[in-house]
């Protein structure tokens, strides 16, 4: 460990600052990632084809942070739940935002930057990815040294997680159906073999079948809509877990999921409803400015959670252009329904023609809030500065599991060796 930060600096910060050892066990994230004969090979596969999808440290956070993380995660939700924030949102969302039978929507996803001035929400997702990878990552483990096993207790009760997962997706099930439990779910993104994170797909299809429930993988236009069902081939479909980015089931090849889902003939989760709800990063204006919180009547103590966890952020407009490219220094710019960092823009970094685009589009502005800094020790090299961000995942307002991303450069990329999704623990 390197020579020790001001005693006023907490156990987690110091922790993340100086220690730079490797905790993964390679041969314990193998047993993890094929723990069934259907799924040998899959960690050779995962080294080769994403060789930085995993970070061999871990990321520590102090028991204030995960309560102020979970505490701005249910005002969120408490607000976004009222009959005004339902109100104001559906009014200007697409018309398929408006069905609503019953699911509430799995794996939402509450990115934080860790700052000085405590944690900042700076998104939230619906269908966030990764989860099942970072339950194989945080069961493989181990202490480092001598100072880090008093220090290591994990966020959640690891052990639990698949057992707790399945009651989440029984539950949206239930909400929707009377019957017991669905008997084939299917997995739903564009051409999945080729997602970054398709591994995990095969994860939960494991998962589903030793519960017993046939689980398929598909795209959206293997899909077909006829007699009241949703068909893949010859099989019936049951429930659809929805990794599609087409929120909205705008495109052509989701016509057929489109349809079924509109005609209540197939559960589905996340909706669009709970994209529009939850994910448009609009919504981050509004959770953090105090006028649209009084308007929408959120009490104060709500109220002060919000905007004490939420960077301000304003949505760019014709009118605020000029003032926002005096300030881009500060701020933050992304895409108002963007996803994984796509088309996101430090002020700073901008030229005259990328800001054109960012005017053409629908952005948000948000004010930069740092993220945290790990220490990482690269093979090969000394140990360096790596950013990081925490994600908590969510089910009706509470969190599940928390991961943490390592990166260098302006956004979460998985492309640096040393970086990728890394466990987050959590110190006395």
């Amino acid at each position: 460990m390197a020579a020790t930060l001001p005693r006023h600096s907490g156990l987690a910060e110091r922790l993340n600052r100086q220690c730079a050892c490797q905790f993964l066990d390679r041969s314990l994230l193998k047993a993890q990632l094929e723990a069934s004969p259907g799924l040998a090979g899959l960690a050779t596969h995962i080294a080769e084809t994403r060789p930085h999808l995993f970070s061999a440290t871990m990321v520590f956070i102090s028991p204030q942070q995960r309560a102020q993380m979970q505490a701005v995660i249910r005002a969120a939700e408490t607000v976004m739940a009222t009959a005004a924030w339902q109100d104001a949102v559906l009014a200007g969302a697409p018309d398929i935002a408006r069905a609503h039978f019953g699911p509430q929507g799995v794996f939402f996803g509450y990115d934080f930057h860790l700052g000085e001035r405590g944690p900042s929400l700076i998104e939230i997702n619906t269908n966030a990815g990764g989860a099942y990878l970072n339950l194989a990552l945080a069961r493989a483990q181990t202490a480092c040294c001598a100072q880090c096993p008093p220090h290591t207790a994990g966020t959640v009760a690891l052990q639990d997680m698949e057992a707790q997962w399945l009651a989440m997706f029984l539950a949206e099930w239930r909400l929707q159906r009377s019957s017991t439990a669905p008997r084939t779910l299917a997995i739903i993104d564009e051409a999945p073999p080729q997602q970054y994170l398709y591994p995990e797909f095969l994860l939960f299809q494991r998962l589903f079948a030793a519960a017993g429930m046939n689980c398929l993988i598909a795209s959206p236009e293997a899909l077909r809509h006829a007699d009241g069902r949703l068909w893949l081939g010859d099989t019936v479909i049951d429930m659809v877990y929805n990794r599609l980015t087409d929120f909205y089931l705008e495109q052509p090849d989701s016509g057929a999921l489109r349809a079924a889902y509109l005609a209540g003939d197939v559960v589905l989760t996340p909706t669009p409803r709970a994209h529009a709800l939850q994910a448009d990063k609009r919504h981050l204006a509004r959770l953090s400015d105090a006028d649209s919180l009084a308007r929408l009547g959120v009490d104060a103590a709500s109220a002060a959670v919000l905007l004490a966890g939420i960077p301000p952020t304003r949505t760019v407009t014709a009118e605020n252009a000029g003032q926002l490219w005096a300030e881009r220094r500060q701020l933050f710019f992304k895409p108002a329904s963007g996803y994984g960092s796509k088309a996101a823009y430090r002020g700073d970094k901008l030229t005259r023609r990328v800001w054109a685009d960012i005017l053409a589009g629908d952005y948000v502005a948000q004010a930069l809030a740092p993220p945290g800094e790990r220490r990482v020790a690269v093979t090969g090299s000394d140990a360096c500065e790596f950013k990081t961000d925490v994600r908590a995942y969510v089910y009706r307002g509470e969190v599940q599991l928390f991961a943490a991303r390592l990166y260098q450069g302006q956004t979460t990329n998985f492309r640096t060796q040393g970086g990728g999704f890394a466990p987050v623990y959590m110190t006395p």
